[in-house]
Order: C-alpha cells, then structure tokens, then sequence
C-alpha cells in the first residue's frame, strides 16, 4: 500500500489530527536512527554525525538529524539516546519525521511502547553536547511523531544472531536473537503511529541460515514486519513459507503483521542489501528517496 493510499484509507484519522495540528510557528524535523555499529562509532549525542549512513552534505528530508548511540550496547542501555533526540525534536509545536535502519527499528519501536505514553517536557531544540536540550516550559505526552521509515528493520530479530553468526561480544548481538527481540517490546504497541517498512532481498550464499528471502542480514519476516517468524519470500519462489505481501495484508499462508506495519516495498527485484557502505546504499537508499520526497 503506498503512502498515499494509506492517507486516503485513513482520511478520518488525518482531518481528526487537524484538530490538534501544530500552530504555524511548528518546525518539522527528519530523524535518522542508526543499527547496529560495531566498526566506526558514531558520536554519540551528536545530531550532525552521519558517518554511519553517508556524506552529511546528501538531501534526506527535512531538518535532518542524526540520532546516535553505541551500536552495541542493549537496546534498553541506550535507548535514552532515542528519547533525547524525540525530547529535543519532536515536541511542542514541533514534529518529526523518523527513519530507522536495522537495529533502529527496536530503537524507536522499543521507545513508543516503553515510554510512549509517559509524560515528557517540552524541549527547546537546541541540544547540549550531551545531546539533551533545555525546558522550553509545559508538558504533553508522547511525542510528535508523524511516521516512521524502516530500512531492513530488524525488529523481529535475525537467526544470525542465533546462531553466533557475528563473533562478537557485544551485548546487541544478544538482543538481536529472534525470539528475544519478539519479547523484548509491544511490537503492536506503536502509540497509532505507522511503521513504513522497506524489505531488501539481495542475499548471499553466506546468509542461507536466514529464514526465507532476506539482506545478507535480516529475513523477510522480519523486514516486513511480520508477527511470527518464518521463511516469508517474495512470489513464485520455492521451498518457503509464505509470500510477503505489500501494505498491510497478511502473508498468503495467513501470517499477520504487527499493527500499523505497512511494506512500502518488497525487493522483487532483489537488489538492495543491508548495508549503507558510506555512500547511502543498499535498502537505505529507497528510504532516503522517500524521506527527501515526503518528509517536508
């Protein structure tokens, strides 16, 4: 289902926001939350650091930022890094456009339904070192959240992570395995904020271990937001579960996905891979496009 058919579906929702919309003075911001980085650190608290995905100079919507935290800690250890940058951003008269890779995915899931539905102050978005930013007065719940992007999210685990795939120590790596990442948060609990998952499909033959079609890192299952794990393919491929469907369907062996989880795209062509490689690449790509065409 495409963005706007998504708006036309849910017209009703869109004029009831226009009762609370923000008054004309609002800034709209475009976030961007990294995965998992065990090799170059990005500066944590920082919101100008964009080495993870790319040249800082690349068009990726407006006002963007970069949301940063260790890449290998737990998803609950860093998780302030997220809400700091929600705080700072997309609140008051503010509003925020997300876009998360990978391991951001739990980011910002684990971030609306932990803390949601907490109260937050409002913040001046002007961020110290720390990447905190002062009280600009008053309180609201939530954030303002307009919708999130997911380039190969990894929300549903990955069987690499199972299987000790990725020889590290890094306590991420343990989070990564399927079934505690399933526990980890309420993956249906997305404060009716949409998800917008992109699925990349360019394996490789290392990756095989990775239920039905996936990146060289994620499966489908995953990726597509899909509520159980399986071996998910795209059409007319042999030996799987089920085929991953666009928008909000169900796959065609009946495999629901989390609530509010959309597939903006499946790789049928089977050309985006996991990675940015510096340069914006892989299934990062189609998620910068659509950020630098909707997120204004």
């Amino acid at each position: 289902m495409s963005r706007a058919s998504l708006l036309l579906a849910f017209a009703p929702l869109a004029a009831a926001a226009l009762l609370v919309a923000p008054d004309a003075s609002a800034t709209n911001y475009s976030l961007w939350i990294h995965g998992r980085n065990t090799g170059t650190a990005t500066k944590a608290g920082t919101y100008t650091d964009f080495s993870y995905w790319g040249s800082s100079a690349t068009a990726a919507g407006i006002n963007k930022k970069a949301v940063n935290w260790d890449g290998k800690s737990h998803i609950s250890e860093q998780n302030f890094r997220i809400r700091n940058a929600l705080d700072c951003y997309c609140t008051g008269a503010n509003w925020c456009y997300i876009a998360a890779h990978s391991a951001g995915d739990a980011q910002i899931g684990y971030a609306l339904d932990k803390f949601g539905g907490s109260t937050r102050s409002i913040k001046n978005a002007s961020p110290a070192a720390d990447g905190t930013c002062g009280n600009a007065g008053g309180t609201q719940t939530g954030w303002n959240i307009k919708w999130v992007d997911v380039a190969s999210g990894a929300g549903g685990g990955s069987e690499l992570a199972n299987i000790g795939a990725w020889a590290v120590s890094d306590a991420l790596t343990d989070d990564l395995k399927t079934a505690t990442m399933r526990a980890l948060y309420d993956h249906n609990q997305t404060r009716g904020i949409w998800f917008d998952m992109f699925a990349g499909a360019k394996g490789t033959l290392y990756s095989a271990t990775l239920a039905g079609q996936d990146d060289e890192a994620v499966g489908y299952h995953s990726t597509g937001g899909v509520s159980v794990t399986g071996g998910f393919c795209n059409a007319g491929d042999l030996f799987c579960d089920g085929t991953l469907t666009a928008g909000t369907a169900a796959t065609s062996n009946g495999k629901q996905k989390w609530s509010y989880h959309n597939v903006a795209l499946v790789d049928t062509s089977e050309q985006y891979n996991h990675y940015a490689n510096g340069a914006w690449a892989g299934i990062i790509a189609p998620v910068r496009t659509d950020m630098v065409n909707f997120a204004k």
